[in-house]
């Protein structure tokens, strides 16, 4: 991808490209920001620019100075003592790059082929990146390092980057795409030149969606409505039978059998989401979290601020007087208590049966 092909953000573009010609780019970089904004894009297209952004090598995110750093996770095939690292995984990663550098860690779990595992980079990693980057530049020119997610380094490799980023190899520029800065170490984020990449402004996003996708100009509009600010969310509802059309589903169903107090159903409604795996538990709780706040928003006829779905809408209008200020902050806290416990491998069946048998008790709290 070149860097002139990524949607928005073109602020951090001109800047990047003024480092540059002006002699001062740093040797490490930290784009910041919200999923599905562009950081990964722009590390990418950045780093197509110092490579040569006409190299057929390049354009095929094939180049022998490119190298990639993502979370991985333990196969089962893997030896006991094999720490993963990302060659592992390199054609999966090549596949869904190739499809478009908007993605978000749940597509690539999925790509992974993980279920229940957490992904995070190794200090094999970090064993592999210094090899690769101590020798000698194959085209006589940068070497560029893209390091996606660097938050979900655990504390050996976090160390060894650390002292690499200190004593950096000869022209080598680490580009570091970041959702959670703070959960890296201090010495780390002192140590880079961190760039925030905002939201897209929806103006940017419907002219995207018209000229790059072909969408009508009510349907542009509503979609970056939707998506606030991510190309990412708005790609996703540009697909047809998403993951959130299940999720919606599941919504509703909870709350009328919640509603009409039917235990039985409740728990059989309890045994289908105990049937997923954990991050896909954990993605329809974010979901849910957000319909509760959509609702709330509804409810207090704010509809400007509300971004849903027509469908969600349709819902909307007979359910949101449920969701008000006497219940919304004990819901939000039920949610959070179930991300929790998921997050920590509690009794899924036990978590969602005691979530939904809550949500009876939460609705009854309404004026």
């Amino acid at each position: 991808m070149k860097l002139s092909e990524v949607i928005g953000q073109e602020e951090i573009k001109e800047r990047l490209l003024q480092m540059v010609s002006e002699g001062r780019l740093p040797h490490a970089i930290m784009l910041c920001g919200p999923q599905g904004v562009g950081k990964l894009a722009l590390a990418v297209g950045f780093a197509s620019y110092l490579l040569g952004e006409d190299n057929a090598m390049v354009r095929k995110l094939e180049h022998p100075d490119l190298h990639f750093t993502y979370p991985t996770i333990k196969l089962p095939s893997m030896g006991a003592d094999h720490k993963p690292v990302s060659d592992d995984f390199a054609r999966e990663w090549h596949e869904l790059i190739m499809q478009g550098p908007y993605f978000s860690i749940d597509q690539w779990l999925t790509a992974m082929g993980a279920e229940n595992q957490q992904a995070i980079i190794t200090a094999g990693e970090s064993d592999e990146l210094v090899r690769k980057l101590s020798l000698k530049s194959s085209q006589g020119g940068y070497k560029v390092s893209v390091v996606w997610l660097p938050e979900r380094m655990n504390i050996e490799c976090a160390n060894k980057l650390l002292k690499l980023i200190e004593e950096p190899p000869q022209q080598t520029v680490f580009l570091m795409v970041c959702e959670e800065p703070d959960k890296l170490l201090e010495t780390i984020r002192s140590r880079v030149q961190r760039i925030d990449v905002k939201r897209l402004p929806a103006e940017t996003m419907e002219k995207a969606l018209v000229e790059c996708r072909g969408i009508d100009e009510q349907s542009a509009h509503r979609i970056s409505r939707l998506a606030n600010g991510s190309w990412l969310k708005a790609l996703q509802e540009l697909q047809v039978g998403t993951e959130n059309q299940q999720f919606l589903d599941l919504f509703i169903l909870l709350m009328r059998l919640a509603y009409q107090r039917k235990i039985n159903e409740l728990k059989k409604w309890s045994e289908t989401m105990s049937a997923f795996g954990r991050e896909k538990q954990k993605r329809f709780l974010t979901y849910f979290l957000t319909l509760i706040r959509e609702n709330f928003m509804f409810n207090f006829q704010q509809q400007e601020l509300c971004y849903m779905t027509q469908e969600e809408e349709n819902f909307a209008r007979n359910f949101a007087r449920f969701i008000n200020e006497d219940n919304v902050i004990s819901i939000y806290e039920l949610v959070n208590r179930a991300y929790r416990d998921i997050g920590q491998n509690a009794n899924a069946k036990i978590v969602f049966f005691d979530f939904a048998l809550q949500m009876i008790v939460l609705l009854i709290q309404r004026k």
